[in-house]
């Protein structure tokens, strides 16, 4: 199969901006409703601490993070709150940045920011709010647990793990022309 050199007029398609790039906004506000709601159900049906085993490897639980991710920074006494908001914040400020450049050619990136977008807002929300984000989702085998986690952590685990796989392939595709 013979790789084919794209012409200039669609090299500069591929190259303009993304008329629909904005589009990745709704799925910024999905996510984050998507967490709120599940994390106000948590609240308002558990008590804190409370774990109620859904499956042997599976449970509902209602516990507060105060750190980041795997409780990293959690018993800092405090500040780590400020830090993790304003890191938040700035990525939040990055992502819009590079949506506004997205091109034609890079669309499965909206999908990747607005994933993490939203994941980073239903936390920095928990965290501008309350101090801490509810995590609520446990698995575990046997007596090895995996740290809680909720809605808005999975979709920025989806949309780095994503983000993970476009670079591969991009590197892939560089490496074979």
């Amino acid at each position: 199969m013979t790789l084919s050199t794209p012409t200039s007029e669609e090299a500069s398609e591929l190259t303009a901006l993304d008329p629909w790039r904005w589009r990745w906004l709704v799925l910024v506000f999905c996510v984050f409703a998507a967490d709120q709601v599940t994390k106000w159900i948590v609240v308002t049906e558990l008590f804190y601490g409370e774990r109620i085993q859904v499956l042997s490897f599976f449970a509902w639980v209602r516990w507060h993070n105060s750190g980041a991710a795997f409780s990293f920074l959690a018993d800092a006494g405090g500040w780590q709150r400020w830090f993790f908001l304003l890191i938040g914040f700035a990525f939040c400020a990055y992502v819009m940045r590079e949506l506004s450049r997205l091109t034609r050619a890079e669309r499965w990136m909206g999908l990747v920011y607005g994933l993490i977008m939203g994941g980073a807002l239903g936390n920095l929300y928990d965290r501008a709010i309350e101090g801490y984000v509810v995590d609520f989702i446990l698995v575990h085998y046997q007596q090895h647990f995996f740290p809680a986690f909720n809605v808005a952590d999975s979709a920025l685990f989806c949309g780095v793990a994503l983000w993970l796989v476009l670079m591969i392939r991009e590197s892939r595709s560089t490496q074979a022309n």
